[in-house]
């Protein structure tokens, strides 16, 4: 039982902490080491309330573990931006890492009304035409720094000297994790600028963190004292990171996902309401004419819209999205009234460990759909859980993309926004 003395002792410190982030003497990310972290983002939210004059109350509401989310994810913690969470589905995928017989119910965090009405139009359409084909290549993430050479015969020695020791840069990289492969390095050079990207197969993990660990590591303890060339940023942007880029649209990045559809004229008119002639003239005129009036790297309707909700839901890196949203959807006539339709993303970077997955409710998010390790048909594969992942996101984001292409069709889109969208608050 606490003392009286104890009880006043915690209210004074209390109260000099609170005073201390108020007037500025302390910064926020000064509070004493040892207070519990539920703690310290109690005290950051008084300070602020009284500094700024605004009330923090609801978003010191949440359910996250404080010490995980203060100590990983988020540096001075102060409590949750919640972002409601809707489901769609039952989605049907054929794929190799999800079984055709499986219901998934997909869990998307969003804001904008109508977007999961929409997706679940999809999913009806793709389930009633016996599921998405889904196909998912493990392309690798990348990093890649830059060094600064002496001249053209300097660099050209640097890069004689990196072809002669892969082996040893293999060993010391793939040495950071059990989970690294080493796949490529490639050179790009401009001036006295050495661009190499590396390249690496990362399991379960998107991976991002552990290719950049790998690459510190080499670089200090090998390319650096051996070559005395100085590595300038440990990204170069040749990477390329949560940028659209024309290397990650060619060559991929993290996962790289095709998932097509047929679709008969009977599912066309009764779940779309649209038809094979009016579905492919939009997707002509929208999302290829369209986007390349407008020099898009993205032929698409709104790849984005599904891969940030998705994302936000399982707990990925949503500055991703960026590079994601790069993609191609088709859709061609096929037979007399039906269509195949398809999404191609090159740049697709996931995971299904790490990063904010270990989360309280993105954690659930992805036990919903199935996906940890050793789960699924091909639990004992090394990634077999990134890999499903991916399928799922292929065949929901084709869902968003049919629904919304066929929504331009019939005049809908602006109707869905305004019942959906701007309609009543419900009590």
């Amino acid at each position: 039982m606490d003392r009286p003395e104890d009880s006043a002792a915690e209210n004074t410190e209390f109260e000099r902490l609170l005073d201390e982030l108020v007037s500025g003497d302390r910064r926020l990310h000064e509070l004493p080491a040892e207070l519990p972290a539920s703690e310290a983002a109690r005290i950051r939210r008084i300070a602020l309330e009284r500094k700024l004059g605004v009330s923090l109350a609801r978003t010191g509401e949440y359910t996250l573990d404080a010490g995980r989310a203060a100590s990983r994810h988020c540096e001075n913690f102060i409590g949750a931006a919640q972002i409601p969470i809707g489901i769609t589905g039952p989605l049907s995928v054929r794929g190799r890492y999800v079984a055709p017989d499986e219901e998934l119910y997909v869990p998307l965090a969003t804001t904008e009304g109508a977007l999961i009405a929409s997706t679940n139009r999809g999913c009806r359409a793709i389930r009633e035409a016996g599921g998405a084909v889904v196909r998912v290549e493990d392309v690798g993430m990348t990093r890649a720094p830059v060094f600064r050479s002496r001249g053209i015969e300097d660099t050209q020695r640097f890069l004689h000297w990196v072809d002669e020791n892969q082996d040893r840069i293999r060993e010391i990289t793939e040495s950071t994790s059990n989970h690294l492969e080493l796949l490529e390095i490639r050179s790009q050079v401009f001036g006295s600028s050495i661009y190499l990207r590396f390249r690496f197969r990362t399991g379960d993990a998107m991976g991002m963190n552990m290719a950049t660990v790998a690459c510190d590591r080499v670089i200090r303890d090998l390319i650096e004292p051996e070559t005395g060339l100085p590595c300038l940023a440990l990204s170069g942007n040749f990477c390329v990171d949560k940028k659209p880029s024309a290397i990650n649209f060619l060559e991929g990045r993290g996962k790289r996902v095709w998932a097509e559809v047929e679709l008969s004229g009977d599912i066309l008119e009764g779940s779309l309401r649209t038809s094979a002639r009016d579905l492919v003239e939009v997707q002509y005129r929208k999302n290829l004419l369209g986007s390349i009036a407008a020099g898009s790297m993205g032929y698409n309707a709104h790849f984005a819209n599904i891969l940030a909700a998705f994302f936000i839901a399982t707990g990925q890196d949503v500055a991703q999205v960026v590079e994601g949203s790069m993609g191609v959807t088709t859709i061609e006539a096929r037979g007399e009234d039906g269509v195949i339709a398809a999404v191609y993303m090159p740049d697709l970077p996931l995971g299904a460990v790490g990063g904010g997955t270990a989360l309280d409710t993105q954690a659930e998010a992805l036990a919903m759909i199935g996906v940890s390790p050793g789960a699924g048909p091909r639990a004992g594969e090394k990634g077999a859980a990134a890999m499903r992942l991916a399928e799922i996101v292929g065949a929901t984001v084709l869902a968003g993309e049919l629904s919304l292409l066929a929504a331009f069709t019939s005049s809908d889109l602006a109707r869905a926004h305004q019942e959906l969208g701007r309609g009543p608050v419900q009590e």
